[in-house]
């Protein structure tokens, strides 16, 4: 999460995935009340009141009585992108797509291969060049005044879970359908979108996308105005 002024969007949302999370792997929940108190304890021992946090809940070792633990570690901001993004398409899925976890060998390679190759962000895709999600991002595309997320093994990351409940709230709309890379050129634009905000995609591999889209504006907008919660 990007904290700012000790701030952040989506506190809810990142709470909840955490706790689901929890559940899943460790059989218990975790209590949101001490995420946010171990997030603060990071920011004062850094001395800062900006910064890119990560939560690590993990078990260390044991004899299978241990607890999970919940570590912290707080970064400098990372500035959110200014430029459209250009993302190069590699057949990869990750495994468990749905949980935020720390097996990410298979998406650090491919994203870092795509920065040598010139490009800002890989594209995951699956068999029959399904689209997934980017290594770091959500990906999204236009259709006329709607928001189409790809239908595929991914994680719901915070930011478009936070973009669906604003288009919710103004009744804009949005569906989440299957999307190949052949049905990429149809779209009239596409988009990324993590912790650090929402970006317009000016290119996919040898593909120029259009990136004046007044939809993606909007997603922007939203993004830019959403309530900021005190950890």
């Amino acid at each position: 999460m990007e904290i700012r002024n000790g701030r952040v969007r989506g506190l809810d949302l990142h709470l909840a995935r955490l706790d689901a999370a929890t559940r899943e792997l460790f059989g218990e929940g975790l209590d949101g009340g001490l995420v946010c108190e171990r997030v603060r304890g990071a920011l004062r021992t850094a001395g800062v009141t900006d910064a890119g946090v990560r939560v690590y809940v993990h078990l260390p070792p044991g004899d299978g009585t241990v607890r999970p633990v919940t570590t912290v570690i707080a970064r400098p901001p990372t500035p959110e992108p200014e430029a459209p993004q250009r993302l190069t398409a590699v057949t990869y899925q990750r495994p468990a797509a749905h949980l935020k976890h720390t097996g990410v060998f298979g998406q650090s390679y491919h994203l870092r291969r795509a920065q040598a190759a010139g490009f800002d962000e890989a594209l995951l895709t699956g068999p029959d060049g399904i689209v997934a999600e980017g290594a770091i991002t959500n990906v999204g595309f236009v259709e006329g005044d709607t928001v189409v997320w790809p239908d595929a093994p991914a994680l719901d990351g915070i930011t478009m879970l936070l973009l669906r409940r604003e288009l919710d709230r103004l009744g804009l709309p949005w569906v989440r359908r299957p999307v190949c890379l052949a049905d990429i050129p149809s779209f009239d634009g596409a988009f990324v979108s993590n912790s650090l905000g929402v970006a317009p995609v000016g290119r996919i591999d040898e593909l120029s996308v259009p990136v004046d889209v007044p939809v993606v504006g909007r997603l922007r907008s939203l993004y830019a105005n959403a309530e900021w919660d005190v950890i």
